[in-house]
């Protein structure tokens, strides 16, 4: 049994709101405020996640813990950098993939937690991607090939920052870089932050910092328009370079005996 009911209506008085005036935040009837409150319904998943999000909450706090007034949020490691996320579902409160095109990252910094706004985003499904929760990336430049610009990433959530493996692809949202898709080059530091590395050995590795970070999010798929060259044989000068190099390497082996 949920604790929808009692957790709502302890949050919107210690607010100060009325059931008229939390109606009127959440763009819903007076009437809805109090069936909810009343336990006579619950909320769709959409709005219950609208819910969660004003009182900036995760969906399992709103719905499983009681909140009262010896309540304490669960530690989330990061908790302070963290959001509530906002999503979008189809007819079937099933979730989308909603995509953020490079035209429209600028405004991601700053509607990426705004219902309103990841409403307003693209969206589409993919069958392979029916758990959990996913968000589509276009990404520019030359800084992750061979993956060209353009590609786009289909990332899923991550909450907890520490769970982030070295060597692995994620999109990182952050308030100084922007988007951006790189590979995690160090374990998440509470002070330091995360170490991004490019594919692209030209561009530098470098730290973004924890108060920086906005939301991580980690590469499950790509899809691009451009299709993968075949392997081009090597030239005789690639041969005999690779030739030089051997020997070189024997001579040396030999020299230390």
């Amino acid at each position: 049994m949920s604790n929808i009911s009692t957790n709502l209506k302890y949050l919107r008085k210690k607010k100060g709101l009325t059931q008229q005036q939390f109606a009127d935040a959440l763009a819903i009837k007076r009437a809805s405020v109090g069936a909810y409150e009343e336990d006579r319904a619950e909320p769709k998943y959409d709005l219950l996640k609208k819910i969660a999000d004003f009182f900036e909450l995760t969906m399992d706090e709103l719905i499983d813990q009681v909140i009262d007034e010896h309540w304490k949020p669960t530690a989330r490691g990061n908790a302070a950098n963290l959001r509530v996320l906002s999503i979008t579902v189809d007819q079937h409160d099933n979730e989308n993939i909603e995509l953020v095109p490079v035209k429209a990252s600028a405004g991601y910094m700053n509607g990426y937690g705004d219902p309103e706004y990841v409403r307003e985003l693209p969206r589409f499904s993919l069958p392979m991607f029916n758990q959990g929760t996913y968000r589509a990336f276009e990404i520019k430049g030359d800084s992750m090939l061979p993956l060209p610009t353009g590609s786009i990433i289909i990332a899923e959530y991550v909450e907890n920052w520490t769970d982030v493996k070295v060597g692995q692809t994620y999109v990182i949202v952050s308030k100084s870089d922007g988007i951006v898709y790189k590979r995690i080059g160090q374990k998440f530091k509470e002070e330091k932050g995360l170490r991004l590395v490019s594919d692209n050995k030209s561009y530098e590795p470098y730290w973004v910092e924890s108060a920086d970070v906005l939301e991580v999010w980690k590469a499950k798929a790509f899809i691009s328009t451009e299709l993968p060259e075949p392997n081009p044989e090597p030239s005789l000068e690639a041969l005999s370079s690779m030739m030089a190099q051997m020997q070189k390497t024997i001579n040396a082996v030999a020299d230390k005996k």
